[in-house]
């Protein structure tokens, strides 16, 4: 079945075994003072009112840069790729890996000073549904940096229902709001390279969430919403790092992906390990096309998950994906200095907890 956004131009259909190459080529400040959003209160109304309309600036440029804020692939670990790769045989899911019907990417980040990464598939395009609403979050916020879009508790509010419930409504006012071709201007920027042809494409949002609104498909595979486990998983790693536009708007958006209003895919296997983890997420799902990614904490060990998978059943996939990856995370051997991260993580999830 075709989804309806996908109208104008069919997804390609995957077989059973796709033969796709791997080669196919200041604002921030005062948006920190309402990023709890809880409902506002009289004083915080009035704060945000005075801000007024924003005023005219030089539009948003990015600088191009030489360094990946998200190198990745340098920090592949081969222990932790056998790990992930085992789990995927318990799970039986290797043959859908073969036949790339999933894909995974994971960052375990419990020690900042020493991700480690493993993946299958990671630069596998997928049909990603609702998960590239993140891009929208991303370029809504570059916007408020510039002084392009106000940060008014009705643009936030915009911003938390379309990720924390994945409103469509609201996805798609933002989309015309800041520009489709902003958005993919940013997403391919030197700066952050969340869709680069190098590594087989990445995020994409080129087409309003519902009917009508579109704008331009993705270069490589001619989809309006997709994504790679890889570039979803760097989006998260700079999240993580303070470094997606700066340290306050990346805090922002965390907040944002924070507490997810839908309980299901990774956050009900999260739930199956117990109810201590604190998860920011953002998933996507039409018909048969099931995509999930998320930042999780969880008994002192952080990591970043994301899995895109095509298939009826892929629903369940990352339920159990999401249970299986956090034992195995939680299993992993750490002595040293790794030690007091795990220590230190555990205290501030405990005391994030408590207020």
């Amino acid at each position: 079945m075709t989804p309806p956004q996908e109208t104008a131009a069919r997804i390609p259909k995957r077989k059973c075994a796709r033969r796709r190459s791997e080669q196919r080529p200041a604002r921030l400040a005062l948006l920190l003072a309402i990023m709890l959003l809880a409902p506002l209160g009289p004083n915080e109304r009035a704060w945000a009112a005075a801000q007024g309309s924003p005023q005219p600036t030089v539009p948003f440029q990015l600088k191009p840069v030489i360094e990946d804020k998200a190198p990745l692939e340098k920090f592949a670990d081969p222990a932790l790729q056998r790990a992930l790769e085992g789990t995927l045989v318990e799970l039986e899911r290797t043959q859908d890996v073969a036949d790339k019907r999933l894909g995974i990417a994971l960052v375990e980040i419990t020690n900042p000073a020493r991700p480690r990464f493993a993946a299958v598939n990671p630069n596998e395009m997928m049909y990603a549904a609702s998960l590239p609403k993140i891009a929208v979050l991303f370029a809504a916020f570059a916007q408020i940096q510039s002084g392009r879009l106000p940060a008014s508790p009705a643009i936030l509010n915009r911003l938390n229902r379309m990720i924390r419930f994945s409103s469509n409504t609201d996805a798609s006012w933002m989309m015309e709001r800041v520009g489709k071709p902003f958005i993919a201007e940013l997403l391919q920027s030197p700066q952050y390279r969340l869709y680069d042809p190098a590594r087989g494409g990445g995020l994409w949002a080129g087409k309003n969430y519902g009917s009508g609104g579109v704008w331009r498909r993705d270069p490589m595979e001619n989809l309006s919403h997709a994504a790679t486990p890889l570039q979803v998983a760097r989006f998260f790693y700079m999240l993580d790092r303070g470094t997606l536009i700066d340290p306050a708007a990346s805090a922002a958006m965390l907040k944002i992906l924070d507490n997810p209003g839908i309980h299901h895919k990774f956050v009900a296997g999260m739930r199956e390990a117990g109810d201590s983890a604190r998860i920011h997420r953002k998933s996507g799902s039409w018909v048969h096309w099931h995509a999930d990614s998320a930042l999780i904490r969880n008994r002192g060990r952080s990591f970043i998950l994301v899995a895109l998978s095509e298939h009826p059943d892929g629903d369940q996939w990352l339920r159990t994906l999401a249970t299986a990856i956090d034992a195995l995370v939680q299993e992993t051997e750490v002595t040293g200095e790794e030690i007091r991260w795990v220590a230190r993580s555990s205290a501030d999830l405990t005391s994030t907890r408590r207020r």
